[in-house]
């Protein structure tokens, strides 16, 4: 599933493109995704895309009269290719611009979202969201805060979506790692002293990783479209029964949530 800094670079990458680009046409050739495509969403034709931007995992390109919602789903993807190249298979919804480009969403597995958002509102399911993690509004306080009192390993406390968006897997394994905390750790026993430490730990892992992905820009604008996962240097994350990069100890595994949680037991406590 892409994580945040895979659908920040797609924003990234869709932007340049459609930025200020009247939409001509918006066909939708298959409307049964995760939820069906709401007829609200053709309404753009013959307005400008006035910013495309993020909340959490999700896409909104705006217009005066409101914003399309995207999501990637589990296997989706973004693309823009010029209006007459041939529709490729699970092409499901496509914008046409007057630039002669299109956007179009694809999406194997349909678990992705075509929706709308009306203006000066905010859609339901962004309603019980933490804040963004590259924000000011998320604070070692904040995490310590919603913490108290709670069970939950702290693992699975960060990537909690209505604690703060946009921790996934990947990037919760290795924010834990460089801060030392152990990912089996009660939430609530983390103290604000640690908290402190892991939050700016968490924000310069989440934008090395966007920072990364800037490399795959440009397969924006070619027939394949997606960036994928980015290539990164890992230190624990997908590293299982491998050596430790600190002090050696072989790395070990445990399923958190249902997610692989690889963690070194000498240097996370």
């Amino acid at each position: 599933m892409p994580e945040l800094p895979e659908v920040e670079v797609s924003r990234l990458g869709i932007k340049p493109h459609i930025t200020e680009q009247v939409v001509n046409k918006v066909l939708i050739h298959n409307a049964r995704l995760r939820w069906p495509v709401p007829d609200e969403v053709k309404t753009i034709e013959t307005l400008k895309i006035t910013n495309v931007r993020r909340r959490a995992k999700y896409l909104l390109l705006d217009t005066e009269i409101g914003s399309v919602i995207l999501h990637l789903g589990m296997s989706g993807h973004l693309r823009i290719v010029p209006i007459e190249e041939p529709l490729k298979k699970h092409d499901h919804v496509e914008f046409h611009f007057a630039n002669g480009k299109a956007l179009r969403l694809n999406d194997a597995r349909r678990f992705g979202a075509c929706l709308w958002q009306a203006p000066d509102c905010d859609h339901t399911l962004f309603s019980k969201l933490g804040p963004e993690p590259l924000t000011d509004d998320f604070t070692a306080v904040h995490l310590y805060e919603r913490s108290r009192g709670k069970k939950v390993a702290i693992k699975q406390f960060i990537m909690d979506n209505h604690v703060v968006v946009g921790v996934g897997n990947i990037y919760a394994n290795e924010s834990l790692f460089k801060a030392g905390i152990h990912p089996q750790k009660e939430s609530g026993k983390v103290s604000l002293k640690r908290f402190q430490l892991l939050t700016p730990i968490i924000k310069d892992t989440l934008a090395a990783a966007i920072e990364q992905g800037g490399t795959t820009l440009k397969d924006f604008s070619q027939s394949d479209g997606k960036p994928g996962y980015f290539a990164q240097q890992l230190l624990v994350y997908g590293r299982k029964g491998q050596p430790c990069m600190s002090c050696e100890t072989i790395l070990q595994e445990v399923r958190l949530g249902q997610r692989s949680t690889i963690f070194c037991s000498q240097c996370q406590k």
